[in-house]
């Protein structure tokens, strides 16, 4: 093992051997938003500076370690170098008495090394926790599956979706950023230590691919290597069904380590195993993609992301329609805001510009400070969970009058009364690497869920206000209307939860698709049935 790999190994240990729990579970989110992955940038530039003078101080040491060898070599590369000159056989003695020793054993290099260590310590506990490893590579994983992205091409650094034989661009980055072989690795091993074989084979295979195309060249900062990458990828495949794989991949496992009697006896045993059943040869098993949560609208859902909010003929139905809306309120008379009916059944309305630049940077600034994990409610209880990657805050009206102007606004184009208790308080979203919200209501579904603590009934209705824009992916996928809607930055969409009967309609089954690419923030303001009897009164029918 190499200086580099030794300062690796030791710098892991160092990762593992430090830190609170608590503080490395508060870590384990960053993922999670990324405004969170954002504020990482901050460590990284510390130990930038750390390395960059630790460089430059090994820099002096090996041009003097230079400058010694050239010293050094010029006496043996003249032949004629008399030892009998006193001067020179003392200078020899010296040299292998002395000067070698203060060489080999010089204190500059672990002086240099120990600087970069006591640097790395210091901000060792700003770092992202291996929890964050696995929930970015989760992340890779399941914008692979919702928007069927080609993980060569992800390894490349370009977002293609592969279908057959065609291959569309779902967005071309101005720079491309390529993975290594680590990288995929990492990416792979994520999935195949959760059993997932569907994940881990292709990554695993991309790993496979970079690692022989560098094959011989170490790099310090990789945990992994052509041999590691084989032996996962020849047992994935062996637990995914297909022997002859497993078998040709340890095959050349054993040309890289031969004295490896573990592998020895997995070659072994998948030759035992083809003997015996020869069809081996050609069948191939077909890995299920694993469906976790057990999610009924997956295709739906996934469909609707992947037109990423583009879809032309909806705009040809002739009872949708644009409107400047004043409500017939007054705050509303000189400066009528655009509206846009998406749909009907659900109502869907899209409010244009509904808020300003400044205003959604003061919300997002206001809510940053306060950002923990997103939860949802699961009977009495609220949880984190998979299939809800985001952080949010909540922000009260005495925050800033600026939320008191913005609540007024909400309840002069709705009608509705949006103060507490009738409505909860604003809700800011940053959603994390591919964060995403698979499908759910707003409103509650059973009689025991937590929204019925605030004593006001319901979620009748959802305000949300899109405070950023992003650059691919993200919409807002309505299932059962067959609808996305894009992000559209400062515009707010709100729709009825709750027909009037009081009973929820399940036509507003909704997700937050996936960010692709960009950093999406929303608000949500969610507004409940008291305090709006006679704002929205009630209806009998269960179509109204």
């Amino acid at each position: 093992m190499g200086p580099g790999a030794r300062l690796a190994a030791l710098l892991a240990v160092l990762a593992l051997g430090t830190g609170d729990p608590e503080r490395a579970a508060a870590r384990g989110d960053t993922f999670s938003a990324l405004t969170s992955v954002a504020r990482a940038l901050g460590p990284e530039r510390r130990l930038l500076g750390l390395l960059r003078r630790y460089l430059r101080g090994e820099e002096a040491r090996l041009r003097d370690l230079t400058r010694f060898y050239d010293k050094v070599l010029s006496l043996h590369e003249d032949s004629t170098t008399p030892v009998a000159n006193p001067l020179l056989a003392f200078t020899l003695i010296k040299r292998l008495q002395s000067d070698w020793r203060n060489v080999v054993h010089s204190l500059e290099a672990s002086e240099n090394i120990r600087a970069l260590k006591d640097g790395y310590e210091k901000v060792e506990q700003d770092l992202p926790a291996f929890e964050d490893l696995e929930g970015a590579a989760r992340a890779l994983m399941r914008l692979q599956d919702v928007y069927m992205l080609n993980v060569k091409g992800l390894a490349r650094g370009v977002f293609q979706r592969v279908t057959g034989s065609a291959i569309t661009d779902l967005y071309s980055p101005k720079r491309l950023f390529s993975l290594t072989g680590d990288d995929c690795f990492q990416v792979g091993k994520v999935a195949y230590d959760m059993g997932d074989y569907y994940h881990a084979i292709p990554w695993l295979e991309e790993a496979v691919s970079l690692f022989r195309g560098s094959y011989g060249e170490w790099k310090t900062e990789d945990e992994a290597s052509l041999e590691d990458a084989l032996d996962h990828l020849a047992f994935a495949y062996f637990q995914a069904g297909n022997v002859s794989c497993a078998l040709s991949l340890s095959r050349e496992f054993l040309l890289y380590s031969p004295d490896n009697k573990r592998m020895a006896r997995n070659v072994l045993k998948y030759e035992r195993l083809l003997a015996e059943s020869p069809n081996q040869v050609v069948t191939e098993a077909v890995i299920q993609r694993p469906n976790i949560p057990h999610l009924q609208t997956r295709d739906t859902y996934e469909g609707l992301c992947q037109t990423l909010g583009s879809q032309p003929t909806l705009y040809q139905i002739p009872s949708l329609y644009c409107s400047y809306e004043t409500n017939s309120n007054a705050y509303l008379l000189l400066q009528p805001i655009r509206k846009e009916v998406i749909h009907l059944e659900p109502y869907i309305a899209l409010y244009h510009d509904f808020i300003s630049d400044s205003e959604a940077q003061k919300i997002r600034e206001f809510a940053e400070p306060w950002l923990q994990r997103s939860v949802v409610a699961s009977g009495e209880k609220q949880l984190q969970v998979e299939y809800r990657i985001s952080k949010s805050a909540w922000l009260k009206d005495t925050v800033d009058p600026m939320l008191v102007t913005l609540n007024h606004r909400i309840a002069a184009l709705t009608g509705l009364d949006v103060r507490p208790p009738y409505a909860e308080y604003l809700q800011v979203v940053n959603y994390g690497i591919g964060g995403h919200y698979e499908p759910h209501f707003d409103h509650a579904t059973s009689p025991s869920s937590p929204l019925y603590r605030m004593k006001s009934g319901n979620r009748v209705a959802t305000f949300m206000i899109y405070l950023s824009s992003v650059e691919a992916g993200g919409a807002t996928a309505f299932i059962y209307a067959n609808l996305s809607m894009p992000v559209v930055k400062n515009a707010a969409l709100f729709w009825w939860n709750l027909h009037r009967s009081g009973e929820g309609d399940s036509d507003t089954l909704h997700a937050g698709c996936p960010v692709l690419v960009g950093d999406k923030w929303v608000a949500n303001k969610w507004i409940h049935e008291y305090g709006q009897e006679f704002r929205r009164p009630c209806s009998s029918s269960p179509e109204d």
